[in-house]
């Protein structure tokens, strides 16, 4: 059979391109994803840095290793969906094919060796294409870690040999994962029944659909109910999850739900809005087939957006909520004492931060977690932040688990800081987690070596006493040695809310920009692949009247409509991340927050209808650039 998967491969390889474009790029995110992960995992950070240095460099490296998982799982999902939609969308198209060879001999057993022959071809072809593709997907990836701070200027992905085969089993193992399905699917339609598309060859709803559809949309209204419940940090990471089970549950509902949403778009009147609509109704398949990666694109690109914007406005609203004071002060080292004695400074809270390690658990279970520590005054901290008054009565060696989460509310911790080892230490308090998050640790003053704290970047939040002028106060405050800047609580804010907001959307780039491009690619293979198959429909259409522009024009409207239906399910799928994202803002900042980005949305929507209609244009008059005839008579 490896012969004749060959022999089709050869004789529909231009139907087949989408296939392999799929399955190469496929392999390019998942290598670069990969390689990445790994370099950034084992980065060592320079023998020149200094404890404190030592300490920054490893947390942001452990970022970069946080978000390249995620790229990394967002890439594989991507990556199995759109082939896995792409093959089944290409079996498909030949199940008249299929019936035939069916009827000359072969069996249900062969016909399915012959797919996954195919597959096996195609994904090693799509690997081959992948692997160099991998190293400009990889460039790009590590200019954004770059740029978003995650590593260093000058880093780079050491490159791996092993990764040769793995990239070529990712690709084998995706093409056959897409046509597994379909090819056992293939097998067991009766020809007859494909060459008449009748019985179970017509049935689009199959019951893998129905059970996929039931299982996914289980998923994604269990993780909406269980978010609010999961705290700051677990609730946003349930939330940022919600649209993948989402959009998968709308996609195996498409062939269903498409139809219907498209006939609702306005396609005018005449007979090209009457065929495109005949169409539209008739092969709901291909419809699904084009729909599904929008499903995906929108699902995922605007609800992880809007989840993302709707976080960052809750936290910024949450720390605008809980900061009282009138000015800021930034310094270094210990200026607690001559910030309080400035006149007209009524009370101050003075924060020194420095990065620690917090240490939990014994053998198999000890665990260590990297965190921003503040050095605090038990009794002016609750002051100058709402809701941190469970810290007042901290003394002595004990510590206190901080707004930004990652130490245990109870029990004791062994805490690192640069060059020291404090040793155990007892949790005596916590503050509630924050959407705004913070630092991890809260330590006083006598626990922390002083020469930690001489260079150590401090914060004093400043409650201005009645009388007092602002204006004469922070020039005071600015004349004290080692402090930087002085600036109004409300500019303190905006400022923390724009730097906020810059890291949020260097994330949101880094791990939905290339895979948000790759659904777009997807949504332009399914069409070119639609059309490339559609050359026969076409010549029919011409033969019985219609010219060569009227085709193009209804192959154009209905791939259009198809579009709408799709961007429309994919809202739904963001939608459902919407709630769990107000759920989740609610629940922990005591407000139900919603921002979406319509700014993104417009450009997504505008993208993803712009694609399609250029690629059914350009699809569709390539295929009916031969004579109609020509094709009508070889039965094509």
């Amino acid at each position: 059979m490896l012969g004749m998967s060959r022999a089709g491969v050869a004789e529909r390889f231009p139907v087949l391109v989408g296939a392999v474009l799929s399955v190469s790029l496929g392999v390019a995110l998942v290598q670069s994803s990969l390689l990445l992960l790994i370099s950034a995992a084992t980065l060592k950070a320079p023998a020149s840095l200094g404890p404190a240095e030592r300490m920054l460099f490893e947390d942001n490296a452990s970022a970069a290793v946080a978000v390249l998982g995620v790229v990394m799982g967002a890439a594989t999902f991507l990556a199995g969906f759109i082939v896995s939609s792409t093959f089944a969308f290409t079996v498909t198209q030949r199940r008249r094919d299929l019936a035939l060879l069916r009827l000359t001999g072969g069996s249900r057993g062969q016909v399915r060796r012959l797919l996954l022959g195919e597959a096996v071809l195609l994904g090693g072809l799509g690997a081959a294409v992948g692997v160099p593709a991998g190293l400009g997907v990889m460039a790009v990836q590590t200019r954004l870690l770059v740029s978003a701070d995650f590593v260093p200027e000058g880093f780079t992905a050491e490159w791996r040999n092993w990764i040769l085969a793995v990239s070529v089993g990712t690709g084998v193992v995706l093409a056959l994962g897409g046509a597994l399905v379909a090819s056992r699917r293939a097998g067991r339609i009766r020809p007859l029944e494909a060459l008449r598309d009748t019985g179970a060859s017509a049935r689009v709803m199959t019951a893998s659909r129905w059970i996929a559809g039931l299982l996914f949309t289980g998923g994604a209204v269990a993780m909406m109910i269980v978010a609010p419940h999961a705290g700051a940090a677990g609730g946003q990471a349930v939330v940022m999850n919600i649209a993948m089970p989402a959009a998968v549950a709308l996609a195996a509902f498409s062939p269903l739900l498409v139809p219907l949403l498209g006939r609702l778009v306005p396609t005018g009147t005449g007979v090209v809005a009457g065929l495109a609509r005949a169409n539209l109704r008739d092969d709901r398949r291909r419809s699904a087939s084009v729909a599904a990666p929008l499903i995906v694109l929108v699902g995922l690109v605007v609800g992880n957006a809007g989840a993302g914007t709707s976080f960052h406005a809750a936290a910024v609203a949450e720390l605008r909520e809980q900061t009282r004071a009138d000015l800021v002060v930034e310094g270094t080292g210990p200026i607690g004492a001559a910030v309080t004695a400035v006149p007209g400074v009524a009370a101050a809270s003075t924060e020194a931060s420095i990065p620690a390690i917090v240490h939990t658990g014994h053998g198999e279970d000890a665990e260590s977690e990297g965190v921003l520590a503040l050095v605090v005054d038990p009794t002016s901290y609750p002051a100058a932040h709402a809701g941190s008054d469970a810290i007042a009565g901290l003394r002595g060696r004990g510590v206190a688990a901080g707004p930004g989460g990652g130490v245990p509310d109870h029990g004791t911790v062994r805490v690192s800081l640069p060059g020291v080892d404090l040793g155990p230490l007892p949790v005596l308090a916590s503050v509630p987690e924050t959407l705004s998050g913070g630092a991890g640790l809260l330590l006083p003053p006598d626990v922390v070596p002083a020469a930690l704290l001489a260079d150590a970047p401090t914060r004093s939040f400043v409650t201005l006493a009645p009388d007092a002028d602002p204006a004469a106060v922070a020039t005071a405050l600015a004349a004290i040695g080692r402090v930087s800047e002085v600036t109004g609580v409300g500019a303190w804010l905006e400022a923390d809310a724009k730097e906020r907001s810059s890291t949020n959307d260097k994330v949101m780039l880094i791990v939905l920009g290339l895979g948000g491009l790759y659904a777009l690619i997807g949504v332009v293979n399914s069409v070119m692949i639609g059309a490339a198959a559609r050359r026969r429909e076409f010549a029919t259409a011409r033969v019985t009247g219609f010219r060569r522009g009227q085709v193009v024009r209804s192959a154009l409207v209905e791939s259009v409509a198809v579009a709408a239906a799709g961007v429309v399910l994919g809202g739904l799928a963001a939608g459902a991340t919407f709630v769990g994202a107000l759920g989740t803002t609610a629940a922990v900042a005591g407000s139900a927050t919603l921002d979406v980005p319509w700014t993104l949305v417009a450009a997504i929507v505008g993208a993803a209808l712009t694609a399609t209609a250029t690629a059914s244009t350009v699809s569709s008059w390539v295929a009916t650039r031969p004579a109609p005839v020509t094709l009508v008579g070889a039965g094509q």
